[in-house]
C-alpha cells in the first residue's frame, strides 16, 4: 500500500526488494521527505561517512609513516643515522611516496564513480571497504623490511590509493539521497566525515606505533579490523537506490559540458590543496624546520581544521551561493600562502604553522562551496537543454552525480602534484620551498579570477550558482 499527497503523488520510497534496493525515491516531494525520506537518507549518510572515514585514513597513512622512515644525512649526502626499522629515506623519496599514493587515489576516483551506477551505492561501499585490506596489510608487511627495493615500496604505497577512491563513489551515491536544498550541507558532512580521517590517522598512527612492540607495522594493522567493521555496517544498514542503478552513460555525458572540466580545475585548488598539504605538512615541518616532534604530535591539526570547515563551506554556499564563497576562499588562500612564504623566509615556525592552519580552513570552506556549485550548475543546464520530462530531469540528476565523481578525481590530482612541486623546489633552489609556495599563491589568484568570470560577474550565464 502506498501513501499519496494531496496532488496524488506517491510519497512512499517504494518496495525494498532483494539486496536492499529502494525502487522509488522522491526527495523533492516535501511530504515524502519529512515522513520517510530524511531518516533513510540520514542513515545512509552516517554509514557512508564511516566507510569513507576509514578510506581517507588509509589513504594518508604514509604521510606519518614516512616521517619515521627518514634518515639523517650530512651536507655531503652521506648517511649519519637511519630512521625506524633501519630505513633511510631521503625527503625526495618520501615526497615521491606521498605523491604516488595521492595520484593513484585520484585516478581510482574515476572507476569508483562509475561503480555506483553499476553495482549500487550500498554494494560498492561494502566492496570498497574490503579492498582497504590490501594497503593496510601491505604496509604492515613492508615497513619491517628495509632491504625492500624502492620500486616495490612505491608499489605498496600506491595501493593506499584504494582509500582515496572511496570519496568519489560515496559522494556520487549520497547526492541521490538528498533534495537540492540540502545537498550542500549533506555533501559537506559526508566529505568532512571522510576528510577528518586524515587527521585521525595522523594523530592515531604515532600513538599506535609505540604500542605492543609492533612498531611501524601497527600503522597498517590497526586499520584492518576497522575496514572490516565499515564493510559489515554498510552491508547491514545502507541501501541501493534504483534510480542510481543505471548505465554509466549519464556520467559520460557530463564530460561534454565545459563546466564539468572548469569545476574540476577549481577543485584542484580546494580539495587538491587540502589533500596535498595534508600529505606533505608533516614532512615540511620535519625537513624545513627540523621539528619531527611537532610533525608527529601536531601535524594532524591541519587536516582536522580543514575537515571541520568543509560542511560550513557547504552551508555558507547554501545561504549565499557557492560562487561568491569560492571566490572569497581563493583570495584568502592566496593571502595565507603569502604568509607561509614569510614564515619560511623569516624562519618563523609559528607564522608558518598559523598560515597553514588558515590554508587548511580555507581549503575546507572552498571544498564545500565548490561541491555545492555542481548540482546548481546542472540544474541550470537542465533548465536550458532539458525537455522538462521526468526522464530529462533524472538524466541531468545522474549527470550531476557523475560529474561529482569526475570532478573529485581530477581535483584530487592536486594531491599528486603538490608533493612533486615541493620536491622540485627543494632540488632546484637549494632546499627552499619558497618557490613552490609562490606558485600556489599565483594559482589561487588565477582560480579566483576564473570563478568570478564564469560564475559570479553580472551577465555570466551561470552567475550566482
Amino acid at each position: 500500500m502506498t501513501v499519496q499527497d494531496r496532488a496524488g503523488v506517491e510519497i512512499e520510497p517504494g518496495i525494498v526488494g532483494k539486496g536492499r534496493w529502494i525502487e522509488r525515491w522522491t526527495p523533492e516531494n516535501e511530504l515524502f521527505w519529512e515522513t520517510r525520506g530524511k531518516a533513510i537518507a540520514f542513515r545512509n549518510l552516517v554509514f557512508s561517512i564511516v566507510a569513507e572515514h576509514i578510506g581517507f585514513s588509509v589513504w594518508l597513512l604514509w604521510s606519518i609513516v614516512v616521517v619515521k622512515m627518514y634518515g639523517t644525512f650530512d651536507d655531503s649526502g652521506a648517511l649519519v643515522s637511519a630512521g625506524a626499522n633501519g630505513w633511510a629515506l631521503t625527503p625526495s623519496q618520501g615526497l615521491t611516496l606521498l605523491a604516488v599514493a595521492s595520484g593513484v587515489g585520484a585516478f581510482l576516483r574515476i572507476p569508483y564513480t562509475f561503480a555506483v551506477p553499476i553495482f549500487g551505492g550500498r554494494n560498492w561501499t561494502v566492496i570498497s571497504a574490503l579492498l582497504l585490506l590490501i594497503p593496510t596489510l601491505g604496509l604492515a608487511w613492508v615497513v619491517g623490511r628495509p632491504e625492500t627495493p624502492f620500486g616495490v615500496l612505491i608499489a605498496i604505497a600506491a595501493t593506499a590509493g584504494f582509500g582515496g577512491g572511496n570519496f568519489a563513489s560515496s559522494m556520487s551515491n549520497i547526492t541521490f539521497f538528498y533534495p537540492d536544498k540540502s545537498k550542500g550541507w549533506a555533501l559537506g558532512l559526508n566529505a568532512a566525515g571522510g576528510n577528518i580521517g586524515v587527521a585521525v590517522a595522523q594523530k592515531l598512527v604515532p600513538l599506535v606505533i609505540g604500542l605492543g612492540g609492533i612498531g611501524l607495522a601497527a600503522a597498517g594493522l590497526v586499520y584492518v579490523p576497522l575496514a572490516l567493521v565499515a564493510a559489515v555496517l554498510a552491508f547491514l544498514f545502507m541501501d541501493n537506490l534504483r534510480e542510481a542503478k543505471a548505465d554509466p552513460k549519464p556520467t559520460a555525458r557530463s564530460l561534454r559540458h565545459g563546466h564539468t572540466w572548469l569545476m574540476a580545475f577549481l577543485y584542484i585548488g580546494t580539495f587538491g590543496s587540502f589533500i596535498g598539504y595534508s600529505a606533505a605538512f608533516p614532512t615540511l615541518l620535519t625537513v624545513v624546520f627540523d621539528r619531527a616532534d611537532i610533525a608527529l604530535g601536531w601535524g594532524f591539526l591541519g587536516a582536522l581544521v580543514g575537515s571541520l570547515a568543509r560542511p560550513y563551506g557547504g552551508r555558507l554556499a547554501d545561504r549565499f551561493g557557492g560562487s561568491i564563497i569560492t571566490v572569497a576562499s581563493f583570495v584568502a588562500m592566496a593571502a595565507a600562502g603569502y604568509a607561509a612564504v614569510l614564515g619560511v623566509q623569516q624562519e618563523n615556525l609559528a607564522l608558518f604553522f598559523a598560515s597553514f592552519m588558515a590554508l587548511f580552513a580555507l581549503t575546507g570552506i572552498g571544498n564545500g562551496s565548490t561541491y555545492r556549485m555542481i548540482p546548481s550548475i546542472f540544474n541550470r543546464l537542465r533548465d536550458r537543454h532539458g525537455d522538462g520530462s521526468e526522464e530529462s530531469v533524472l538524466d541531468f540528476k545522474r549527470q550531476s552525480a557523475g560529474a561529482v565523481g569526475i570532478i573529485s578525481s581530477v581535483g584530487a590530482f592536486g594531491g599528486f602534484a603538490i608533493p612533486f612541486v615541493y620536491k622540485w623546489s627543494r632540488e632546484t633552489f637549494e632546499g627552499s620551498i619558497v618557490p613552490a609556495l609562490q606558485i600556489y599563491v599565483g594559482v589561487f589568484l588565477l582560480m579566483a579570477a576564473l570563478t568570478w568570470v564564469f560564475y559570479l560577474r553580472k551577465g555570466a550565464p551561470m552567475a550566482n550558482v
